[in-house]
């Protein structure tokens, strides 16, 4: 049964998945593709893995990176034989294996969903719905691991997604958000409602010269709206306020109920790649410059503003992504050195340690129970398990060629023996979402790592070295 299942996993190549998707959704033009930016701080020292314009960083060159890499020549667009009359949806490039569920515990590969449009940038789970966003400006959706539906813009590619509700906002490289909404007739057909800001709140604005900022370009533009790429997407807790970030150096602050831009922060130095709201309100945001501050809201007469609190980490790597557990009692931050330092609430935000699990820069982080997973440039997934204060690395997840951007994690539904099991998506530059089951039972992970696609432990300095009991201890420095 073993050697079935591994074949199974083995094979990529199953059958295509190919229908009609509903109205495909026009907006404005394209502009030149770019993503995530770790900044002048780090590029002497620490690769840059997306594709920003020149006058911001390089392009990903780094001696030490030795996988397979994206090759930004490979993209559609570029190919003359591509009919831009043809919509990308009406044939899905996508082909998919996932192993059917199985009724045993074990951490490991279930299958790939690999596509031809371009390279994973975003990801959203709710329950059988996954949403996946990529450089060819399509939202992909799939239902039970199966193509369900897509939906388009054509501004920019899709940095950012995330679903509140019956809406899903998608943060875009052109400084847009674009507010989506499955038909109530058909719920295969997904229609955008809104832009955030919307026209009639810009033309209003920028009729008064007050609400114009001067920009880094030499420009001024309208303070509500992002005039940079929009790096990520966060809701507050109780859903009511919607925060976004972007390369240029702000947040802004949306009403959910009216999408109506209720604040803008200038919040750091450099661009801000990452934020997350947690331990009662307060947003954290990690940036390019290498700092993570925390910021409270308050209330003000009838609205709400929020003011800067303190900056828990100043360093010289680029902060790249930041988690709260679901707990809400720890902060992850991950870096461009490939370090991922947590702080733990009940200790007053006490610096708590540093997970050290990566050659290369940690992209992207997750959390779900009593479990963190940190994506990395070194195309692997490190899956840690919170016991109290401490972190023991369980599993490394290897099957990635490229880089892994972006990560989402939801429970199983079907679970037999009482044991938690989460479905892991991971997408990559590589054009590719890998599905994973994964248990947080350690004693599971020695025995199951050459027949599941899990990598042995790596050997270099940060990495986490994995023990007779699977197991390793993160370095303990407490402030």
């Amino acid at each position: 049964m073993r050697n079935s299942r591994k074949s199974k996993m083995a094979t990529e190549e199953n059958s295509h998945h190919k229908q009609a998707f509903g109205s495909v959704m026009q907006s404005d033009p394209n502009e030149d593709e770019y993503s995530f930016r770790i900044s002048n701080i780090s590029e002497t020292s620490h690769a840059n893995y997306d594709r920003p314009p020149p006058r911001l960083s390089s392009d990903y060159n780094s001696p030490h990176n030795t996988s397979p890499t994206w090759d930004p020549s490979s993209s559609p667009y570029l190919d003359p034989s591509w009919d831009q009359t043809t919509s990308p949806l009406s044939k899905s490039p996508w082909t998919s294996h996932v192993e059917p569920s199985a009724n045993y515990s074990y951490t490991g590969l279930m299958g790939s969903l690999v596509r031809e449009e371009g390279h994973i940038y975003s990801l959203a789970a709710s329950g059988d719905l996954l949403y996946t966003g990529s450089d060819s400006k399509n939202i992909r959706v799939w239902k039970n691991h199966k193509e369900f539906s897509g939906f388009k813009s054509n501004s920019g590619l899709v940095k950012a997604i995330i679903i509140a509700g019956e809406r899903i906002f998608t943060g875009h490289q052109d400084g847009k958000i674009r507010v989506w909404k499955v038909s109530g007739k058909d719920p295969s057909v997904y229609k955008r409602i809104g832009t955030l800001p919307t026209l009639t709140a810009y033309i209003k604005s920028s009729m008064k010269p007050s609400n114009y900022m001067e920009t880094r370009r030499n420009r001024n533009a309208v303070w509500i709206k992002h005039f940079d790429a929009i790096s990520c997407l966060c809701m507050s807790e109780d859903q009511k306020l919607l925060y976004s970030a972007s390369w240029d150096k702000t947040i802004k602050v949306w009403r959910a109920s009216d999408s109506k831009c209720l604040e803008s922060i200038n919040a750091h130095d450099d661009a801000v790649n990452s934020i997350v709201v947690g331990f009662n309100g307060q947003l954290f945001s990690g940036s390019a410059d290498g700092t993570v501050k925390i910021w409270r809201k308050e209330s003000q007469g009838k609205g709400t503003k929020h003011f800067f609190s303190q900056t828990l980490l100043k360093q010289e790597c680029a902060v790249t992504s930041l988690a709260v557990d679901p707990s809400s009692n720890f902060l992850y931050c991950g870096s461009s050195d490939g370090l991922v330092n947590f702080w733990q609430r009940d200790k007053l935000l006490t610096h708590g340690g540093v997970l050290r699990g990566h050659k290369l820069a940690t992209l992207c982080l997750a959390t779900a129970g009593n479990l963190v997973f940190s994506g990395s440039a070194d195309n692997n997934i490190c899956v840690w398990r919170r016991d109290g204060g401490e972190h023991i690395c369980l599993s490394v997840l290897s099957g990635h060629s490229g880089p892994v951007k972006c990560l989402a994690v939801e429970e199983e539904k079907e679970q037999t023996g009482g044991d938690r099991q989460f479905i892991v998506y991971s997408g990559s530059l590589d054009k590719s979402v890998k599905i994973w089951r994964v248990s947080p039972q350690a004693q599971q992970q020695l025995q199951n790592q050459a027949e599941v696609g899990m990598s042995p432990p790596q050997t270099f300095p940060s990495a986490c070295s994995l023990g007779s009991q699977s197991s390793c201890r993160v370095s303990q420095r407490r402030k």
